[in-house]
């Protein structure tokens, strides 16, 4: 529709991933995905409208009861107030945040009981690490979980209430790829905590807030109609990943990229090289997992049999080098899905009106 880059960037700038390959890390193939039973299940685009442009790297976004959303900037670490209508105010600027590489104003979600509350959450870059705070607007952060390992890259950031009521995030191992094997460290896992950042009953590690480990940079996971959490991973130089989430299960960083086929570890759901993908946020609508991709640029699409928990067929490519690097994927209170782009976060090519939030339609 109206972009292809036609300039050659170094893969490692274009995935957001700068370190150098471990000798000792195992890449191997992607694993086979099943073939379509239905080819008129196979899914397309029905729908692109822009809700709003000119915003610099919206990073996540948050609706409330009202329909309103509350959509964060990375590097300028407002938070804006975006009505149904397309008309901004901006609300607040965290100024705890410290943008910096990869790291700002991240993940925000909001409270379930909201209405009554009043409480969202945050996920930012402080100047000592990465924390997570419970925030009301008009008032400062007040952190509930701090100490999550902080890098100019492999920052984590997304922040998600599941259909158990416990707060989830998504942590990057801060460039230090041991914090993802080590249970004592915050960094390159899935965290499942209470609203006041206490580890969630049945977590998987006792008196942890670790809920998988093995993760290099999490920053997108939703669940299905079966309440099976599925997460977006980015590989370091060989294979992105989907991964299905299980409690207490290692996904391998950084001792596999890709399908090790090792009792070890559990193997992507799919995987892709990264000029494919390199995929952050995500969101699931009607049993569609839908991907955001940067340095793809396109979104991927991946039907879910959501009883099973499984792939139903094949992942389809929509919105291919249309919009340019796309962060974050957030299904709206009318069904349609947000897709925030990210041409100004340092890496893209922005062009007029960027950045966009879009309001994708998906059969």
């Amino acid at each position: 529709m109206r972009r292809v880059l036609a300039v050659a960037i170094a893969v490692a700038t274009l995935s957001g991933c700068t370190d150098n390959r471990s000798p000792g890390t195992v890449a191997s193939a992607a694993p086979t995905v099943p073939a379509s039973s239905d080819p008129s299940r196979v899914p397309s685009v029905t729908g692109v409208s822009v809700v709003v442009q000119d915003l610099a790297a919206p990073w996540g976004v948050a609706f409330l009861p009202d329909g309103t959303a509350l959509v964060t900037e990375r590097d300028s670490r407002r938070v804006l107030s975006v009505a149904a209508d397309g008309k901004i105010t901006e609300v607040a600027v965290i100024d705890e945040a410290d943008p910096q590489g990869e790291g700002g104003l991240m993940g925000i979600t909001a409270s379930p009981d909201y209405a009554q509350d009043k409480t969202l959450f945050l996920y930012y870059t402080a100047k000592e690490d990465n924390r997570i705070a419970r925030w009301k607007i008009g008032e400062r952060p007040q952190p509930i979980v701090t100490g999550i390992p902080i890098s100019g890259i492999h920052n984590g950031g997304r922040l998600a209430f599941g259909p158990d009521g416990f707060l989830y995030a998504g942590t990057g191992d801060g460039s230090q790829r041991g914090n993802s094997q080590d249970l004592k460290s915050l960094g390159g896992k899935i965290l499942r905590m209470t609203a006041e950042g206490k580890p969630a009953p049945g977590n998987p590690f006792g008196d942890s807030l670790v809920w998988s480990f093995g993760h290099r940079n999490v920053q997108g996971f939703a669940w299905d109609s079966g309440g099976h959490m599925w997460a977006t991973e980015f590989g370091q130089n060989d294979w992105d990943e989907i991964n299905r989430i299980e409690p207490g299960k290692n996904y391998g960083w950084p001792e596999v990229e890709g399908a090790a086929k090792d009792s070890r570890f559990v193997d992507p759901v799919v995987a892709w090289e990264p000029d494919e993908a390199s995929c952050s946020g995500a969101a699931i609508v009607q049993d569609k997992l839908v991907a955001a991709c940067l340095r793809g640029r396109r979104l991927w699409v991946l039907p879910l049999d959501g009883a099973a928990g499984t792939l139903a067929g094949p992942p389809v490519a929509v919105l291919r080098d249309e919009y340019g690097r796309l962060r974050h994927a957030a299904l709206a209170p009318d069904g349609s899905l947000w897709v925030l782009t990210s041409n100004k976060d340092g890496r893209g090519q922005p062009e007029t009106g960027d950045d966009r939030i879009l309001r994708v339609s998906i059969r």
